[in-house]
């Protein structure tokens, strides 16, 4: 079995369905609201999970409500939890608007998230005891760059989904083994729209990339 850490966000997604979004100052009405456990750290590790993998999430949840229900989702999928520390106050929130197009507009608010900025005792040698360290942005760009140090320090393979997109740092990409983009990401991070033209630029950086195309499928 496939060993894997996760150093990534847990954010409870509030969702509202809406027939068309609001204009700035603007109240519509909505059909329908749900609460989801989300977050791209744990949905990365409930996805790992699922297709197999012995999963421990990094991170931290806050000590309201939404905190009790993120955790529980994630043991309910099989992920360790023992890392996802809990920090005063509130929780990840991840506020989305959804029209009937299936577009969406989303609000993310760190809450306790944005609390781990480095790693806590233990959490790097989880990350040395995995065969991959999986990471994306929604943490402070400090605690990803830790994690993927102590990655590197146990040759432990690290893979990064940047998103949100946002300029990476020449220290951080140099102990990315795998970088994972959406074309948008890509188109963000390069300036080139068309999916391979990035990819091939990003390989300047990085040693291997993939550029996820939606329905199109992806690009090794």
């Amino acid at each position: 079995m496939t060993a894997i850490a996760v150093l990534g966000s847990t954010n409870m997604d509030l969702v509202a369905y809406v027939s068309r979004a609001p204009r700035l100052g603007e109240t519509v009405t909505g059909r329908e609201f749900r609460t989801v456990p989300g977050g791209k750290g744990a949905n990365q590790a409930v996805a790992a999970a699922r297709l197999g993998g012995e999963v421990v999430m990094i991170g931290a949840v806050g000590t309201d409500e939404f905190g009790v229900r993120l955790r529980s989702a994630l043991t309910a999928a099989g992920v360790e939890t023992a890392a996802l520390r809990t920090v005063e106050g509130a929780s990840g929130t991840a506020h989305i608007t959804v029209d009937d197009e299936g577009a969406n507009s989303i609000v993310v608010v760190p809450g306790a998230n944005g609390h781990v900025t480095g790693l806590a005792p233990g959490d790097a040698s989880r990350i040395g005891a995995a065969d991959a360290l999986l990471l994306q942005l929604e943490l402070p760009l400090e605690a990803v760059v830790a994690g993927a140090t102590a990655a590197r320090a146990h040759g432990v393979r690290t893979v990064l989904t940047p998103a949100p997109a946002r300029p990476l740092p020449r220290e951080l990409l140099e102990l990315i083994d795998l970088l994972v983009p959406n074309e948008h990401e890509a188109a963000t991070l390069t300036g080139f729209t068309d999916p391979l033209a990035a990819a091939e630029a990003l390989l300047r950086e990085v040693p291997e990339v993939v550029v996820t195309l939606g329905a199109a499928g992806a690009l090794y």
